[in-house]
């Protein structure tokens, strides 16, 4: 089975540590050390790394202590995340320059269909490389690119060559490419689904490809039909320049875990403040409130209701929300509580990217 054209040409760009090259960037003494941005020796999760800090283990996501265990002489730095926001608008000026259709993901990613662009450049490997030359010489930053036949793809081969790298698969590389991938590299395959895959005897893209649709269904539900599709080739999501935000949230990470729904309520008032501010900037209004709790042994606890009736208003929610956290006893103490807002009434409009705060 061959694939057959017209093909698209699409490009997944991923910046390289981007919160941390930032730190980087704008602070010289940091550059070439380790660097953690988020979280700290006694307390939180780090948000990002930079490269020096990787080689020893340090991931995003990763407990602070765990962090100085494994580095000790990282630097910990607080989020800075409206100069992110900034140094990504202009990152994403370079994409439109291009081509307009371009769809974030996040602050330090996105999709860019360049089958036509305004350059009129039929190479998308030279117009990735020029982003990647532009995004250096005007930021000073690293980014590295992946490109292919449709997002899935793109996005896989954007993890080959980093940091500050591309790698291209062409139409007729994609299905001996996809033969050869370990499933856990397969975009949407985490580490329960790969376990789960390896148990069953698959551990690269043939051996997916021998099991039939209905095996697959059966196995993975609704995924075991992307599955089969996409090992296949077949990934027909087009690039959408104008993304359905489907909820707005803002949640907060504690120094010390809370036991007493005062303490917690007193830091919801503060969360839910900021939660109106952020509705009101982007004039969105929702139905469902969700209060989401993690608690000191990391697991984790969502509470929802939804109104017959757009909210925005923190007068108007945040009774939900004390509702919401009294309505069960608490399993243990928190280190983080968040308020989100989901059921809006957008439909299409300009992605708002909401990054976890750190309560430093």
């Amino acid at each position: 089975m061959e694939l057959q054209p017209p093909f698209r040409k699409i490009i997944h760009v991923d910046m390289d540590a981007f919160y941390a090259s930032v730190e980087q960037l704008d602070n010289p003494e940091l550059r070439g050390k380790p660097v953690a941005v988020g979280g700290s020796e006694v307390r939180g999760v780090v948000s990002a790394a930079s490269y020096e800090a990787r080689k020893f283990g340090v991931r995003s996501a990763m407990s602070g202590v765990l962090a100085k265990q494994k580095c000790p002489h990282i630097i910990f730095v607080p989020p800075r995340f409206d100069r992110y926001k900034e140094i990504s608008s202009k990152i994403r000026k370079i994409f439109y320059d291009y081509t307009d259709l371009v769809e974030p993901l996040s602050l330090d990613e996105a999709y860019l269909d360049v089958t036509e662009n305004k350059k009129g450049n039929p190479s998308a490997s030279m117009i990735a490389q020029e982003i990647r030359q532009r995004i250096w010489d005007e930021l000073e930053l690293r980014a590295s690119a992946g490109i292919s036949i449709n997002k899935f793809i793109a996005k896989v081969a954007s993890d080959i060559n980093k940091p500050n790298g591309q790698k291209t698969i062409n139409p007729e590389e994609v299905l001996e490419f996809l033969e050869q991938l370990p499933v856990n590299k397969f975009y949407g395959v985490g580490k329960v689904t790969a376990a789960k895959m390896h148990n069953l005897g698959i551990f690269t893209g043939l051996d997916l490809k021998q099991k039939s649709l209905e095996e697959l269904s059966k196995l993975f539900g609704k995924s075991g039909v992307h599955y089969y599709h996409i090992v296949r080739g077949i990934h027909n999501s087009a690039v959408k320049p104008n993304r359905i935000r489907k909820s707005i949230a803002a949640e907060t990470t504690f120094r010390e875990n809370l036991s007493s729904e005062v303490f917690m309520l007193e830091r919801l008032d503060k969360i839910a403040d900021e939660l109106e501010r952020r509705m009101k900037k982007s004039n969105t209004k929702g139905k469902t409130v969700t209060l989401k709790i993690k608690y000191s042994d990391f697991t984790q606890q969502t509470r929802s209701k939804t109104t017959n009736h757009y909210l925005q208003l923190k007068k108007e929610f945040y009774p939900i929300v004390k509702e919401l956290l009294y309505q069960d006893t608490l399993n243990n103490s928190v280190r983080l509580l968040g308020i989100s807002f989901s059921n809006l009434n957008t439909e299409k409009t300009e992605p708002v990217w909401v990054q976890l705060r750190f309560d430093f």
